[in-house]
């Protein structure tokens, strides 16, 4: 098992130093799902949401929170986005709504923070937009499918 690297040799947090790694492409794809009432969900599919286009404003902010991740987690590096894809899938039988982010950049260090973030703030918006009428919604699974690029190479998420 691989030790955490985000501590020094004394225990102490700090930023991984990636000044000597090579710049490589890489790329993050990260998922979650939210949940609702059966209305709910009518309601964002028909689009006729008081508060707008409950999807694209929920793409719009899972964009802007894969750029903004490094001022929300401590020890995030700044990245260079050079691709952000945000795609959702409803499923009309389980009331529910499912997020798939795309995160690319060429670098030094991965995106799987920048693409989970993607994921995680767009379910908020979902949340946020129709809490008024469904404060019960859940977000759930969320998570990251895979990632490739680096040292480590690439990865999958288990089936």
């Amino acid at each position: 098992m691989n030790k955490l690297t985000h501590f020094d040799d004394s225990g102490q947090a700090h930023m991984v130093n990636v000044g000597d790694k090579a710049n490589t492409h890489r790329i993050a794809l990260a998922s979650g799902l939210i949940t609702m009432l059966p209305q709910t969900f009518d309601m964002v599919m028909a689009g006729n949401h008081k508060k707008g286009d409950v999807l694209g404003i929920a793409r719009i902010a899972a964009i802007q929170a894969s750029k903004k991740t490094s001022e929300l987690i401590p020890l995030c590096h700044p990245l260079v986005l050079t691709h952000v894809s945000v795609e959702f899938q409803p499923n009309q039988e389980t009331s529910s709504i499912s997020c798939h982010v795309r995160a690319e950049t060429t670098g030094p260090t991965g995106v799987e923070m920048e693409a989970l973030t993607a994921v995680q703030v767009a379910l908020l918006t979902i949340y946020d937009m129709c809490k008024a009428v469904d404060r019960g919604m859940v977000m759930d699974d969320i998570r990251l499918l895979e990632k490739s690029g680096g040292k480590s190479g690439d990865w999958k998420a288990p089936k």
